[in-house]
């Protein structure tokens, strides 16, 4: 991968994140709530899905 390929991926996840925090902090505090009551093998399985579709989103881009 370019160097500004990884740039661009990196910039537009700050972005989707930081709209996230500026359009409805009451809404992540509650995820994070929901998140934190879930038992740690759940959050992994969930990180792992995550992960794992946007690497198939990825491969199906490029």
């Amino acid at each position: 991968m370019d160097a500004n390929i990884i740039l661009v991926m990196l910039a537009g996840a700050l972005i989707v994140e930081g709209l996230a925090y500026a359009l409805a902090p009451s809404l992540v505090e509650r995820l994070l709530e929901a998140l934190a009551a879930m038992p740690i093998e759940t959050r992994r399985t969930l990180g792992l899905v995550t992960a794992a579709t946007g690497i198939v989103i990825l491969w199906a881009a490029f």
